[in-house]
């Protein structure tokens, strides 16, 4: 199994004319679109695709929309938890930074008490807006502060794969539990990029009565997840030697991206885990770019 999304084929974009846009959810609630979106009142047109259709922030085409991409930090803060079973728990913080021209959004319909659909809003130059049916889901759960939030599911994933000699991953060997989590502006962590200043997409909603809800991230932002929160860990109870830990944003690509090659990021580690000195002589190319941000507890 690979581990990082092959580059994405060159193909040209086929839009099929969609309704005007009027009344879509912003990130704060059912008010219009977010701060900074082009789509308003019902003048800009929203164009759609399915889900089959070819990835249109790629070849042709793809000049003319702000399509997002998502990058994941390394794995950082590592640190071991045993529960009262005997369970030896590796710890992990995660960051998932929006690095493309537009924001990272998914726009979510009720569909189940747990569930909602969602489609991906991508920015055009012109000012409308592109929706791709990619068959991302929303759920609502149970997470940090002992709340239940909107979440994306399948936002990520966490996998332990042994190494071979020179360190390459060979062989997946565990998976954690995390899956869901919130887009959202938490830390403007790249302001080159000359994204909004100031929070376009708040926290997931925690109200489990709403019918539609917005997750995003925008331009220059992560969203950030300390390795102390819930489910962000893999077993690891009983493993020896060189693994390979692992973190990939958006596995299932329910989000389109202008680069799926950075999706993917890892640091080698040794078992069993011992803070001061992780890798012990563990050969490996650690992937993706340090996290030392405000959450960066032990970032290395």
């Amino acid at each position: 199994m690979r581990l990082s999304w092959p580059a994405a084929l060159a193909v040209p974009l086929v839009l099929a004319t969609g309704q005007l846009l009027g009344g879509v959810p912003s990130a704060a609630g059912d008010r219009g679109t977010p701060s900074g979106a082009a789509a308003r009142d019902g003048v800009a047109p929203v164009r759609a695709l399915p889900r089959d259709a070819p990835n249109p922030c790629v070849g042709e085409g793809a000049a003319g929309l702000r399509c997002p991409d998502l990058m994941m930090r390394r794995p950082f803060g590592l640190q071991v938890q045993r529960t009262p079973a005997g369970r030896v728990l590796l710890r992990a913080g995660n960051a998932i930074d929006s690095i493309g021209p537009g924001p990272a959004e998914l726009r979510g319909t009720r569909t189940s008490a747990r569930w909602m659909r969602a489609q991906q809003v991508i920015r055009r130059v012109d000012g409308g807006v592109l929706r791709v049916d990619t068959g991302a889901r929303l759920e609502f759960k149970r997470a940090h502060q002992n709340r239940s939030w909107w979440k994306f599911h399948a936002a990520a994933r966490f996998e332990l794969w042994s190494t071979d000699l020179a360190g390459a991953p060979v062989r997946r060997v565990r998976t954690g539990p995390k899956v869901s989590y919130c887009l959202r502006d938490l830390e403007l962590a790249h302001r080159e990029l000359g994204g909004p200043r100031r929070e376009v997409y708040p926290p997931c909603s925690t109200d489990g009565g709403r019918r539609r809800v917005t997750l995003g991230t925008s331009t220059g932002w992560s969203d950030v997840y300390p390795p102390r929160y819930p489910e962000q860990f893999i077993d690891v109870t009983g493993l020896r030697g060189c693994f390979a830990y692992v973190h990939t944003a958006d596995p299932d690509d329910g989000i389109r991206e202008s680069d799926e090659d950075n999706n993917v990021a890892r640091v080698i580690v040794r078992l069993p885990f011992r803070a001061a000195d992780p890798r012990r002589g563990c050969a490996g190319r650690q992937v993706g770019m340090r996290y030392s941000g405000a959450g960066g507890v032990g970032a290395w």
